[in-house]
């Protein structure tokens, strides 16, 4: 809702006056259509399902871990990747100018530079996705701690209780 500060005509004070509210519950179902139809065909596409059918998609679907690790490391890594085959595409052109000791050099140069790059990234997209898996763990923990779940059973703080029974009943019997 916006609202704009209006002075009184008596000039003492502010009064404030409404203009109509957008009408943002029509956008929003609007959005959320226009979403859930982004989803479905996202879902329904004939590559997505034929991956998700695939050894690799369903291990990927199997260890949310490792399919976290792979996003991020994928989404980080595609500026590098990007400009390596920037430069690779330039050079090449420069190539085809005459300058192939030029290209050899800048190709190798940028080739080293992006290994360096990756595995960096690797490294980060591994810690990044620990930290969000023990987070979720730490969160958890907490929870079951804040709200324990109710014991079935009392156990005996000795390990196995029969093995204390029988030897409290024995020194009775030595006792007597």
């Amino acid at each position: 809702m916006v609202e704009a500060l209006i002075p009184k005509e008596t000039g003492v004070g502010f009064r404030m006056a409404k203009e109509e509210p957008p009408s943002t519950s029509k956008d929003l179902q609007e959005l959320q259509k226009k979403l859930s139809l982004l989803i479905e065909s996202i879902q329904n596409n004939s590559k997505v399902v034929a991956f998700m059918k695939s050894p690799m998609g369903q291990y990927l679907d199997r260890h949310p871990f490792m399919a976290l690790t792979v996003l991020v490391f994928v989404v980080m890594s595609a500026i590098p990747v990007g400009f390596f085959l920037l430069v690779v595409v330039l050079t090449s052109l420069a190539a085809f100018v005459g300058v192939i000791l030029l290209e050899g050099l800048v190709i190798s140069v940028g080739g080293l530079s992006l290994l360096c790059v990756l595995c960096g990234l690797s490294f980060v997209s591994l810690a990044m996705s620990g930290t969000i898996i023990v987070s979720y763990v730490m969160v958890s923990s907490l929870v079951n701690y804040w709200f324990p779940p109710r014991p079935l059973t009392r156990q005996n703080s000795s390990g196995d209780c029969q093995l204390a029974m029988k030897s409290a009943d024995l020194e009775g019997l030595y006792q007597e």
